[in-house]
């Protein structure tokens, strides 16, 4: 079977990716380890650029009459009882003044599904197993039907790794760098969290932090994301280890103990990942294959989404020439991510950094909360709203510790 472009994972970037090759015209084969709907470990938090994106797609409609709550911002706990509240709509130029919240489980099939709309053709249950080369270029690659255990070659001209933290397509294009910030997330879905606003909220404390935000139907994303070398206690039972360390949390603590469980506790980390090299001969990288956001950061959901835009852009020009899809038809899709996310790169790193010191980081939550619009533009750049150079100067950063 041969195809103009092999996508390996369904979620949010590789999906976009495949819908929106296939409406260039382009034949496009999507496949993914898992039947869907899944659920999925992640924050499930969409600033107003990611709601942007999904109605440029078309699925923004879908996903609000499937119940999908609207986000007015970001409430922010230093970890010494320092607070910040800030708006989507208090700065910059935002799509709409909400973002949006909503499971996995929904968003990734409402994807998946504009993909096979789209004419993709899609294979669940279905893993990749060693890519394809023909004269050191990638032309496909040998997949798993995980039903029958069938195994055979799906031939493409390009092949996108979208397939995610452990992304094998990402560890054949070469090294995959490991950050300094390692941190394990742990996801659960609760119903009847007290208290809980039209704002999402994000508790950080002496060691790791915890997002809560309604996903709708009285369900709350609550996600506990602690240092790599402080897990070894949930080997012991999971439940019983997120139990646990929501204690560091007094103000999150009882409130998620007065709600009740839906499903079971998913996992994903360590974080801070990056791919050496995005592109080769015939083959690309985008979403968590590319790099892993923390999600501290804000909207991991949004880079997919828009690393996927970024893939198309320049596929899509390399593709119409005839032959092979060599390095050079593909170079700007990494100068390309560079524009766009080298300001998040950097807010990632200075928060990693910036935790390490409590009494200080507590500081800085304070003038946010304290002086008038600067929580507003802080969570505007975290969620593409507001120009980095708004955040990204002396000027701006000395406010916040001074």
């Amino acid at each position: 079977m041969e195809y103009d472009v092999l996508v390996a994972g369904a979620g949010p970037a590789g999906s976009v990716t495949a819908a929106l090759l296939a409406r260039a015209g382009f034949s496009v084969v999507l496949i993914d380890r898992a039947s869907f709907p899944r659920d999925k470990a992640c924050s499930e938090y969409m600033s107003p650029e990611a709601v942007r994106i999904l109605a440029r797609l078309g699925v923004l409609e879908s996903l609000e009459r499937s119940g999908a709550f609207p986000l007015e911002g970001m409430k922010l706990f230093g970890p010494r009882g320092a607070t910040a509240h800030g708006k989507f709509g208090g700065a910059g130029n935002p799509f709409r003044t909400t973002g949006l919240s909503v499971s996995r489980r929904i968003l990734d099939y409402e994807l998946l599904t504009a993909a096979r709309q789209a004419g993709a053709t899609v294979l669940e249950r279905t893993s990749i197993e060693e890519l394809l080369y023909e004269g050191g270029v990638v032309a496909g690659a040998v997949v798993l039907n995980r039903r029958t255990q069938h195994r055979h070659c799906l031939k493409s001209r390009l092949t996108v790794g979208a397939d995610g933290l452990r992304s094998l397509v990402a560890r054949r294009l070469g090294p995959r760098r490991q950050g300094a910030g390692r941190r394990i997330a742990f996801v659960a879905h609760v119903t009847g969290v007290a208290e809980m606003t039209a704002s999402a909220e994000l508790h950080f404390g002496e060691h790791g932090y915890v997002g809560l935000n309604q996903i709708g139907h009285d369900q709350t994303n609550v996600a506990l994301v602690v240092p790599a070398n402080r897990v070894l206690g949930a080997r012991a039972g999971i439940e019983r280890f997120f139990e646990q360390r929501l204690g560091d949390f007094p103000l999150v603590r009882d409130r998620v103990r007065s709600g009740e469980m839906v499903g079971r506790i998913l996992a994903t980390g360590p974080f801070a990942v990056r791919s050496s090299r995005i592109v080769a001969h015939g083959a690309m990288l985008v979403g968590d294959a590319a790099d892993f956001f923390d999600p501290a950061t804000g909207d991991g959901i949004y880079s997919a989404l828009r690393g996927a835009e970024l893939v198309a852009s320049t596929a899509t020009p390399a593709l119409r020439h005839p032959g092979v899809v060599t390095v050079d038809r593909l170079i700007e899709y990494p100068r390309a991510r560079h524009r766009v996310f080298a300001a998040k790169w950097l807010l990632e790193r200075m928060l990693d950094q910036a935790m390490r010191f409590p009494r200080l980081f507590d500081r800085g939550v304070s003038r946010l909360g304290r002086r008038s619009g600067m929580a507003d533009t802080l969570i505007g750049f975290a969620g593409g709203c507001v120009a980095p150079r708004e955040v990204l100067n002396p000027w701006f950063l000395a406010r916040m510790l001074v």
